[in-house]
């Protein structure tokens, strides 16, 4: 089943030096936005705070990348991952995201951290055919099951490539990252 988004909307850029800043609880509701995410998601800050993170899902982001996401952050590991995000009224934007547990001094999570710049143009159209097939994976599988078999075909095709999904994001964004001098 080919997967149609419910809006095709039109994509919505970040300037290459802006920053999109949001720190959540440890359920992923929203406890601080910057301006920047107000702005390019098009939602006041009444709207977001919390609220769950995940207000702004794009339809044509697959389950299994958010099931990645989440795994990885509750072994205590930091995430970046290419993302494509709704606005408020129907349009999208891409970032690449950095997403960090924020711990308080005894060690207990207090939520977490997330940092998103704009992604490149390459990585974006790397990761595209690969969230297609990962989003025909889970049409393929009932509701349950969908999110784990399609992190496993992403994960199963990073390993024949030798690589983490951490590494191939970072690979992807190289350019970006080197520009702001940002090291993964």
């Amino acid at each position: 089943m080919e997967h149609t988004p419910i809006a095709a909307g039109r994509e919505i850029q970040l300037a290459p030096n802006e920053l999109i800043v949001s720190k959540t609880d440890p359920s992923g509701h929203i406890t601080y936005a910057n301006r920047v995410f107000m702005r390019i998601s098009g939602y006041p800050e009444h709207l977001l705070l919390g609220k769950p993170h995940n207000i702004i899902r794009h339809p044509d982001m697959p389950r299994g990348a958010y099931r990645l996401m989440w795994q990885t952050l509750q072994s205590g590991r930091e995430f970046f991952a290419v993302v494509k995000n709704a606005t408020i009224d129907g349009n999208y934007y891409w970032v690449l995201a950095n997403v960090t547990p924020d711990y308080d001094l005894r060690g207990k999570l207090q939520g977490y951290y997330s940092v998103r710049r704009p992604p490149s143009r390459s990585a974006i159209a790397a990761i595209e055919p690969i969230y297609a097939e990962m989003r025909k994976i889970e049409a393929a599988h009932g509701k349950a099951e969908a999110p784990d078999a399609s992190r496993d075909w992403l994960l199963a095709q990073l390993q024949e490539k030798g690589c983490s999904y951490q590494d191939f994001i970072l690979n992807l964004n190289a350019d970006v990252l080197r520009a702001k001098g940002v090291n993964g």
